[in-house]
């Protein structure tokens, strides 16, 4: 049985939130439509301080892996890095036109990608941020990535509902399949499968090698905002606009926990846009304006 349990609720933002990231010094960031990234911390559960200010809304906040750096993607199409210790600011860099939705690291190679609503991908090199590469993906917004755990492929989620597999080496385009009815919202690989959640409010087990669908499941009412897993992926987690978020069997797709106001969870009253799966906790963020801090046992 797995029980869920709420630890805390961080509140102090002034408007939507729409992403989180952990730190690695047991810290929590949060952003959003607020003019700054907030620090929390998770020793005291208390707001810590206000990292840096902003201009515009801040879409995606992505660690950068086994660094003290937070990259920042902004509507503007501003990417800025952060040394969240020294609170300094190392780099910025800007696309072309239109928001970074999505931010992923390469950790073998080095390079951390980004994308958004020009549906271009920017590949930068991560020990002095230049730009490497550009390439187009798609023709409209792409709103997230993901990668397998060799790093071999990369796989991107566009606004028409097409899902792209691309070589994580070269990134040379390797298939696409239209599996959504909507924009692609949320993806997630674990092992040989790709999860994929979409505005259609659907969930779709693809194969990662063809991008067959194996498994279709409607999990919420509305959009499909986030999937997660656990460490040892034996769990997958996912939120959504409907106001709830669930746990799943990966395998079989069956329920294991929903959690929401309606099933006397001290949950968010508005959509949940984001989640993110620590250890023994899950932190969910939306447009109530609070960090839902859950305990998993």
């Amino acid at each position: 049985m797995l029980n869920v349990t709420l630890s805390q609720t961080l509140r102090g933002h002034q408007n939507p939130i729409f992403t989180l990231a952990k730190g690695g010094n047991n810290t929590l960031f949060s952003a959003g439509n607020d003019k700054g990234v907030v620090e929390w911390d998770l020793d005291t559960m208390q707001f810590k301080r206000v990292l840096c200010s902003v201009n515009h809304s801040v879409y995606i906040l992505y660690r950068l892996p086994d660094t003290d750096l937070l990259a920042i993607g902004l509507r503007s199409g501003e990417i800025m890095i952060v040394d969240y210790i020294a609170q300094k600011l190392v780099a910025k860099m800007k696309t072309e036109s239109g928001a970074v939705f999505s931010l992923l690291a390469l950790k073998e190679k080095s390079e951390l990608i980004a994308i958004g609503e020009e549906g271009v991908a920017y590949v930068y090199d991560m020990s002095n941020f230049q730009q490497l590469y550009r390439f187009r993906v798609s023709s409209d917004t792409v709103r997230t990535i993901a990668t397998n755990a060799a790093e071999s492929a990369v796989y991107f989620g566009d606004k028409s509902g097409m899902i792209y597999k691309y070589n994580g080496a070269d990134y040379q385009p390797l298939q696409k399949a239209l599996i959504h009815s909507m924009p692609v919202t949320s993806l997630l690989v674990r092992d040989k499968q790709l999860y994929s959640g979409g505005r259609d409010a659907k969930l779709y087990t693809l194969s990662t090698e063809d991008l067959k669908v194996e498994h279709e499941l409607t999990p919420h009412m509305f959009t499909v905002y986030g999937i997660v897993s656990n460490a040892d992926q034996s769990q997958i987690a996912t939120a959504s606009r409907d106001k709830t978020w669930k746990i799943w069997d990966p395998e079989s797709l069956s329920l294991l926990k929903n959690v929401g106001i309606d099933r006397g969870y001290d949950s968010h009253s508005l959509s949940i846009n984001t989640i993110l799966w620590d250890q023994q906790t899950i932190f969910t963020a939306g447009d109530d304006k609070s960090v839902k801090v859950w305990n998993i046992d």
